[in-house]
């Protein structure tokens, strides 16, 4: 090896070193913490916390149910989104691009407030049932209270991930084996069934996979759903241990968490078992167009298409706003008693409130500031230098987002409740652990888009500023940082609009002063505060739509499927 190029090979690792620590800190680092306690409490081995766990009925009376709602809420999802995938990839319906924005905008909802929305559109106080005269009698208990409640709304909420994920596969569909079908007589259904679904089960089980590991780590819906009847998931029974007894039973929650990773994991699992047992590897190119006619039935099949999106989206959409905009949860809405009080008290009379849209914005923004230098230049070595080191932080970078979030929150509560070394200081029960904890989750969001913007750089250039001289700091910041701006713009802004009203991290992290809007939601809702909670989430709603909006009018300058819902 000549001289010239150990120095090209060695060239920016003291960089890639300092990046490969930081995705460390935040990926692998909280993991191992949470192993440690589960059997290492208190500085020394001790099983006592692991025999109570597995002792507590209402450990496997949680698991079992936490089983039930993933399990029967993957397979609703699954099936929703492989239906809406084939039907807005391959056939010739209209209006694709609406149907793709109106199909994926439940899933940038946050989920308790999907279930607040839910809420709203039952039960016998239900301000929108009330205009229409459909309201139940009063003492009607509202049927979203239930396992199938909670499994309805995750079925629902999380089928847009296998629809994004088979459309993504369906895209790169050769054209010759549809072709194929067609010209030996087979008709679409057959088609699809015998030719397409085969071929395309690495994205689909990819989907269920994300689906399952979403389901079973959520925290928003059977909160707002299972708690009040009195159904525990693992993600509801730590939240409540830890509001109940505090840090006193953190090696107690830590085996729970513990044990919703091993179910979690077990999915992926299954996941890459089942693509190992045969070779998918496709040849020729894809292509959207491979439209299956829809006859006669084009009609209805769009009616039934918008009427879903009317259905999951619009009517509870429309129900929460209807119950801002009253002054008492249960009084009709007409032209007296409407008022915009609700907004005018979460605006600027609610202390909680306001702190909670300075503190979810700032949060965000600052994840999403982060996350933008250390994505470039994980990408530039992962791709442009195609470094080993980079491709294990890749894997890496993508744990704490594969794992359901309580497991990561109680990875950052054992991690930073001891004093810091060196300063002394601490950042438990301050806005800055929730900052650790969104980057860490979110890293993996910012990652894709940049990456997939690395795989379009010529390479030439930054090789041209490199022969001129051009250190690689200096190429960074000339080069590759202005080309990838707008890749690393839209991983940017899907940070800031997945954590502006995240839940399921802060739940575990907020303190007095460190709320965040999901906290607020959550926290109005049960204590009773419908309308103030609803209000909460109807400008939450409105700032998610309003920075989705943004970045569809970006979409032509982005790299194909940075978006999500990008036609």
């Amino acid at each position: 090896m000549t001289l010239h190029k150990a120095r090209l090979i060695g060239e920016g690792r003291p960089l890639l070193y300092a990046t490969a620590g930081l995705v460390v800190l935040l990926s692998v680092v909280p993991m191992l913490r949470l192993l440690v306690e589960a059997v290492w409490p208190s500085g020394g081995l001790s099983l006592q916390p692991l025999r109570e766990v597995l002792s507590d009925s209402a450990t496997w009376r949680a698991t079992r149910h936490s089983l039930e709602v993933g399990i029967a809420g993957t397979l609703l999802a699954t099936v929703i989104g492989s239906a809406a995938a084939l039907l807005f990839t391959l056939s010739d319906i209209r209006a694709k691009g609406p149907l793709v924005f109106a199909f994926v905008l439940p899933l940038m909802i946050p989920p308790q407030i999907a279930a607040l929305s839910w809420l709203q559109v039952f039960g016998p106080s239900s301000v929108l049932l009330k205009i229409l005269g459909l309201a139940p009698p009063l003492g009607s208990p509202n049927p979203l209270y239930s396992r199938a409640g909670i499994v309805l709304l995750l079925g629902t909420h999380f089928a847009p991930l296998v629809f994004l994920s088979l459309r993504a596969g369906l895209r790169a569909l050769p054209r010759d084996l549809v072709e194929a079908a067609r010209a030996s007589g087979a008709r679409a259904p057959a088609t699809v069934v015998r030719i397409v679904l085969p071929v395309m089960m690495p994205p689909l089980v990819a989907g269920v996979a994300l689906t399952f590991v979403s389901c079973i780590g959520n925290f928003g819906i059977p909160a707002l759903l299972g708690i009040p009847a009195n159904y525990q998931v693992l993600t509801t029974l730590i939240f409540q241990r830890l509001a109940t007894f505090g840090p006193d039973v953190l090696s107690q929650v830590a085996i729970l968490s513990v044990l919703i990773g091993v179910i979690a994991g077990s999915g992926i699992a299954v996941q890459g078992w089942m693509l190992t047992r045969k070779d998918y590897r496709l040849s020729g190119g894809g292509g959207d167009g491979l439209p299956f006619a829809l006859g006669r039935w084009r009609g209805w099949i769009e009616a039934a298409a918008w009427g879903y999106g009317l259905a999951v989206l619009v009517i509870p959409l429309l129900a929460m706003l209807c119950t801002a905009l009253v002054v008492g949860y249960g009084v009709p809405l007409t032209v007296e008693t409407a008022t915009l009080d609700n907004f005018r008290f979460i605006l600027f009379d609610h202390d909680a409130s306001a702190r909670a849209f300075r503190n979810s914005m700032s949060l965000s923004a600052a994840a999403a500031l982060i996350l933008v230098p250390l994505c470039v230049v994980l990408a530039y070595f992962l791709v442009l230098k195609r470094d080993p080191l980079a491709r294990a932080l890749n894997v890496a970078a993508e744990m704490p987002y594969a794992l359901p979030g309580v497991v990561l929150a109680v990875a950052a509560i054992l991690i930073f409740i001891q004093p810091l070394p060196l300063t002394g200081g601490t950042i438990y029960n301050t806005v800055w652990i929730i900052l650790f904890a969104y980057v860490a989750r979110f890293l993996t969001l910012e990652l894709r888009p940049i990456i997939a913007g690395c795989h379009q750089l010529d390479p030439a250039l930054e090789e041209a500023a490199r022969m001129c001289g051009a250190g690689i700091l200096r190429r960074l910041w000339s080069i590759v940082l202005p080309l990838l701006a707008p890749a690393a713009t839209a991983g940017a802004l899907l940070v800031f609009m997945q954590a502006l009203n995240e839940l399921t991290v802060s739940a575990l992290l907020w303190s007095s002063g460190a709320e965040t809007l999901g906290v607020v939601v959550y926290n109005l809702e049960s204590g009773g505060f419908t309308t103030k909670a609803t209000a909460v989430a109807v400008l939450a709603v409105a700032a998610t739509v309003a920075v989705m909006l943004a970045l569809t009018l970006l979409a032509g300058r982005l790299p194909r499927g940075t978006l999500p819902w990008q036609k």
